[in-house]
């Protein structure tokens, strides 16, 4: 049994530390989880003015979202919460009301900054709006990393041997939370 796991980048940016940690992830992950990134930045601003035509922006993000098994979010740290891209593209999947993408969906939270704090307060930001949105989350390895181009290189490798096992063993545990989510509560497509 494999299992398609949809991935966004909270940060828009060329230059996104979290880009490179989503390279480790997916290079430490189980070899039966296989990645989708779902591109956030192409989305217009959000308004329930659109809900009874939904643009096709809206239509394909919440389609990629729906195609997969579960959702791992790499997100910056912005002002002490979540980049506004990312929680616009959370609006766009969770609408209109009655066709919330991330119904029921397993769900894991990670994310990188410079500073040693990591992103403890956006993942705190995230995970409240998880909630809502009925996400079933990883509570569990919590994971703020403080990034270090000494230790994570461009390619995905990481220089750092416990840094290197500590997300080994978080991408294992999103894999078993995946598969007791949907053991229990299957997703129809």
């Amino acid at each position: 049994m494999s299992y398609k796991v949809g991935y966004l980048i909270g940060s828009l940016s060329s230059t996104s530390i979290n880009r490179v940690l989503s390279k480790a992830l997916i290079r430490l992950a189980p070899d039966d989880l296989e990645f989708t990134e779902i591109p956030i930045g192409g989305l217009p601003l959000y308004t329930p003015d659109v809900d009874e035509d939904y643009p096709a922006e809206g239509l394909a993000l919440k389609r990629a979202i729906e195609a997969s098994d579960a959702i791992l979010f790499v997100t910056p740290e912005y002002n002490r919460s979540i980049p506004g891209g990312l929680k616009n593209a959370i609006d766009w999947a969770s609408r209109p009301k009655g066709t919330n993408s991330f119904d029921h969906i397993p769900a894991a939270v990670i994310g990188a900054s410079a500073g040693v704090l990591g992103t403890a307060l956006a993942q705190q930001s995230l995970r409240s709006v998880l909630s809502f949105c009925n996400a079933r989350q990883m509570t569990s390895p919590e994971a703020y990393i403080h990034f270090t181009k000494e230790v994570f290189l461009d390619d995905g490798s990481v220089a750092n041997s416990s840094t290197e096992e500590f997300l080994r063993t978080y991408m294992a545990e999103f894999r078993e939370h995946i598969e007791r989510v949907l053991t229990v509560l299957p997703r129809e497509k």
